[in-house]
């Protein structure tokens, strides 16, 4: 009976089909990746609780795969996260992507912004993405022939600020990549760190993508964090494109910006191959 009051907390059964609700219109330069020649779909990890969803893809054939987790945004695992996987397993990845908003509700099927922040993404306590990350790596081992000693993480937006995160909890990480996340705030019992406090003590080096144009993040904030890079020694670095906004790699949203996007990309591939991801 324990273990049935538990899987109760997981409210969100299944991943969202499409875009979220609350991300319309969506661009005409939406980028889709097909599934030729992929193991591509919805698949569950099993997590302390009960379990989560999440989207796997990886090549057809072969095994030892280098494994890459990908980090959602706030509008959770939808159609755009889920594309980044089949990209990266058309590089001859494994990439999942775990549903880490599940137990709070299903954010694709809200359409304001700030009642996804206000009810879902401000409830999500750090420990536990970091213990359903964990897991993920685990099940990726197991179950999607992943090589877990070639492990990478990337996110973005919200999941920006989890690679940083997890490039300093998990010391089987190689290299992270994290886009326009989040890298100061306040220090509360849920989200108890933030980037800059961990900057000086990351062993794994993480690229971080940002833009100049961020309303969100102020270049200033930036600038700290890079500073406090300095201070250690994992080798991280920021790139910060000028007059970009927040979300340029988000192809299916009018922040998307090509050249930036396309470059950045190609940033993110040299950095895991450098460093043992692939």
């Amino acid at each position: 009976m324990k273990e049935l009051s538990r899987r109760k907390f997981i409210v969100v059964s299944t991943l969202a089909a499409g875009f979220a609700l609350a991300v319309p219109p969506i661009s005409a330069q939406v980028i889709t990746t097909d599934t030729l020649g992929l193991v591509a779909g919805e698949v569950k990890i099993p997590v302390e609780d009960g379990e989560i969803p999440a989207y796997r893809a990886m090549p057809g054939t072969g095994e030892n795969f280098p494994l890459v987790l990908v980090v959602q945004e706030i509008f959770g695992v939808h159609e755009h996260i889920q594309d980044i996987c089949r990209r990266f397993a058309k590089l001859g990845y494994c990439a999942v992507a775990p549903e880490l908003f599940s137990r709070f509700g299903d954010v694709s099927q809200m359409s304001d912004i700030q009642e996804i922040i206000s009810k879902v993404v401000s409830l999500v306590p750090d420990n536990q993405v970091m213990s359903d990350l964990d897991a993920t790596v685990g099940w990726a081992e197991k179950s999607s022939k992943a090589n877990i000693n070639q492990l990478g993480i990337t996110g973005f937006c919200w999941g920006g600020r989890i690679v940083w995160l997890y490039a300093a909890y998990n010391p089987k990480v190689k290299a992270g990549v994290a886009w326009y996340g989040r890298l100061v705030g306040e220090s509360s019992s849920l989200t108890p760190k933030h980037p800059i406090d961990i900057a000086p003590f990351l062993k794994a080096p993480v690229l971080g993508l940002y833009g100049g144009s961020d309303e969100y993040i102020p270049n200033n904030t930036v600038e700290q964090m890079r500073q406090a890079l300095k201070r250690g020694r994992s080798g991280s670095e920021i790139i910060l494109y000028p007059d970009t906004p927040h979300g340029f790699f988000a192809d299916y949203r009018p922040t998307y910006r090509k050249q930036q996007a396309e470059d950045a990309w190609k940033r993110l591939q040299a950095w895991f191959k450098q460093h043992g991801v692939g």
